[in-house]
């Protein structure tokens, strides 16, 4: 029984062969990280994993919450150990790729979009490769779907993605918090942003929304359209949402699916925002945000493994 289980380890820690990949980009390199299953025959699919806003890293960790959780480095496992092989990276002024010539005011939704299809298109024209699968998680989602299209990928995964367009959600969440004064200066800021005018005059309250170097970004971002985005998509696409997600509700899934009829919705009981099984558990929602130990949803990767084994046949 001792040597069974050590046989079992050993093949469950050597599943894949992990190797760093860069791509230039924008006069600038991005770093990522190739997973290769060992011991398949034959060319494989491959998956370009797709991380969410601000400072999160291609392994779906955070330096502004209390801890690693490694969502998107325990996927990109969970995807090899079914033979299928990904690209991780970083964006660009995140993480490894950090770079000077990426300051936030330099940074625009659109060049994460081309960026995501660039790597897609090198993907394409590697030879190991049989088919190549988008995957992006929460803003990461409507990159993916904008570069899926661009790269003509063989399908598109969204995960934890919103329905509606950032300057819907932003007042909607803030309908909450803030009060008539406050919401009335949201609303000309927003109404500005939209129309591509930067805001010199932000009341202090807003400043972490809305300071002059993050408008740029904000202003490129206002002019997409996550359910136009999915509704174009012509390749195969799954929608994946969690139940137990406090940070986009079930109804943003819901909006993209509405958008894009022949997509496959896949409605994950518990799973929360980090594509971890937590329930209606408290505790492990918090403890969830800070730890590597929990594993992503067992059913969010058969769903993936499922849809992407499908789009073989």
């Amino acid at each position: 029984m001792k040597l069974l289980l050590s046989l079992l380890l050993l093949s469950s820690s050597a599943f894949a062969a992990s190797v760093p990949v860069t791509l230039d980009v924008g006069g600038a390199a991005v770093y990522g990280t190739e997973l290769t299953p060992d011991g398949v025959q034959g060319k494989l699919p491959v998956v370009l994993l797709h991380a969410g806003s601000g400072p999160t890293d291609r392994d779906g960790n955070n330096h502004l919450l209390p801890g690693p959780n490694d969502s998107l480095k325990l996927l990109a496992e969970g995807l090899a150990r079914h033979g299928i092989a990904s690209v991780r990276y970083d964006k660009r002024g995140i993480a490894a790729s950090a770079n000077p010539r990426w300051r936030e005011q330099e940074l625009r939704f659109d060049d994460y979009i081309a960026d995501a299809a660039a790597w897609a298109a090198r993907l394409r024209t590697d030879a190991r490769f049989s088919r190549v699968i988008l995957i992006g998680h929460s803003e990461g989602a409507q990159i993916v779907a904008e570069a899926c299209a661009i790269a003509k990928a063989d399908g598109c995964v969204l995960l934890a993605g919103a329905g509606h367009p950032a300057d819907e959600l932003l007042r909607e969440q803030l309908a909450k918090q803030l009060p008539p004064p406050l919401l009335a200066e949201n609303e000309r800021i927003l109404a500005a942003l939209k129309q591509g005018q930067p805001v010199a005059d932000v009341p202090a309250p807003l400043q972490a929304l809305y300071h002059a170097s993050v408008q740029p970004y904000l202003i490129s971002w206002l002019q997409h359209d996550p359910r136009k985005a999915v509704a174009g998509l012509s390749m195969p696409v799954l929608i994946v949402q969690g139940t137990s997600d406090v940070q986009v509700p079930v109804s943003e899934a819901q909006a993209l699916a509405a958008a894009a009829p022949r997509a496959r919705l896949q409605i994950i009981d518990g799973m929360n925002h980090l594509l971890k099984m937590v329930g209606t558990d408290a505790e492990l929602q918090r403890k969830s945000y800070g730890s590597p130990d929990l594993p992503v949803a067992p059913q969010l990767l058969d769903s993936v493994n499922s849809f992407i084994d499908q789009l073989a046949r």
